[in-house]
This record gives C-alpha cells, structure tokens and sequence, in this order.
C-alpha cells in the first residue's frame, strides 16, 4: 500500500513540476510568445487545433456592454464542461451558445464593425456546431479556435463582466493555449481533472 501511495505521490509531483517548468518557460519567453498571443489590439489571431486561420486587426473596446453577455456566459458554460470533463455538459453550453448568437441584436454592432463581427459570428457558430456533436479531446480542439472568435468578440464590442485571460503552457502540444475565465481561480478547461490548476492570468479585461 505505501509503494502505491509513494507511486501516485511521484507521478502528481512530476506533473505539477512539469507544468511550473512550462510556465516559467512561457515566462521567459513572454515577449517573443506576446508576438503571437492575443493581446491590446488583439493582432493576427489565428485558429489552432487545424482550423482555417482567420487574421483580424481589432483593438480592444472599453465600453461596457451588456448585450455580449449571454454569448459569454454560453462561452462560459462551455468552458466549466470541459473543466468538468463533460462531454454533455460542454455541448449543452454549444446549444445555449448557438441560441445567444443567433438572438444577438446586430442593431447594437456599430457600422464599422459589422464586418469583423460577421466573420466572428460565422466561425464561432461553426465551432460551436462541432462542439456539440464531438467526443471531449475533438470539443476541446474548438474550444481552442473558439475562444479566439470570443476573444475577438469582447475586443470589438466591449463587455460589462470582469473577465480574466489565463494561458495554459501545456496545451496545444505544448505550444500553449488561452482561455477567457469568469473566476481568477485557474480552472484549466485544456486537462480538466487531469490538471486543474496548470496555468497563470494573463490580464484582466474590465
């Protein structure tokens, strides 16, 4: 029994120095990483996971917008699925994401942002769909290319929530992956349970 209890110690301890190694990496690599991740102005984003790239140039709103709430908040439900490793509880948050966005008023898009929004809306409601119907590695996979279009969506049109950017250094194959949160607690969505707590914020929005 104690060679077992000594086992699991040893594997729990190797994976947690395994993740603050990455993230001292990802630390000291920042600027060079920052060239990449979205950021300010929230430049060339791209969509990981094998998804066609889309490359928007979009600076960061301040304004406090209410309307983008229940399309964050189904964001949000995707996201503490796959914290909960459950496939039915993510793709319940893909058909209340589908409904928000469908609801969305467009009267409230600014003319001059129209465009970007159509582009967010179109490949967010794709990744949304395959959410829905994939097993939880493939839903993780759009998780990933989605929270770019989400990313993007609060960037254009302002939120009134207090949001936090966190990035996992292990995901994505180890080229590391962000994620929105509604909580300063990491929650990593990219392992769940496998590691919880692996990542740091990066900034807080609002």
């Amino acid at each position: 029994m104690k060679k077992v209890i000594g086992i699991l110690a040893v594997a729990l301890i190797s994976t947690t120095i395994s993740c603050k190694e990455n993230a001292k990496q990802e630390d000291e690599n920042q600027e060079t990483m920052e060239n990449t991740m979205p950021n300010e102005s929230h430049e060339g984003h791209d969509h990981s996971s094998g998804t066609e790239s889309t490359q928007r140039e979009i600076k960061q709103s301040s304004t406090k917008n209410a309307e983008t709430a229940a399309i964050i908040d189904a964001y949000f439900e995707i996201k503490n699925g796959l914290v909960a490793d459950s496939k039915e509880h993510t793709a319940k948050g893909g058909t209340a994401f589908l409904a928000a966005i469908s609801k969305f008023d467009m009267s409230m898009v600014p003319e001059n942002a129209h465009k970007e929004y159509m582009e967010i809306q179109e490949s967010a409601k794709e990744h949304a769909e395959h959410i829905l119907k994939s097993d939880i590695d493939h839903q993780r996979e759009h998780f990933e290319a989605l929270n770019t279009d989400i990313t993007d969506l609060v960037a254009l049109l302002g939120t009134d929530k207090v949001i936090y950017q966190d990035f996992c250094p292990m995901a994505n194959n180890n080229k590391g992956a962000l994620w929105l949160s509604e909580v300063k607690e990491i929650k990593n969505p990219y392992f769940g349970s496998k590691m919880l707590t692996c990542g740091s914020v990066k900034k807080q929005i609002n």
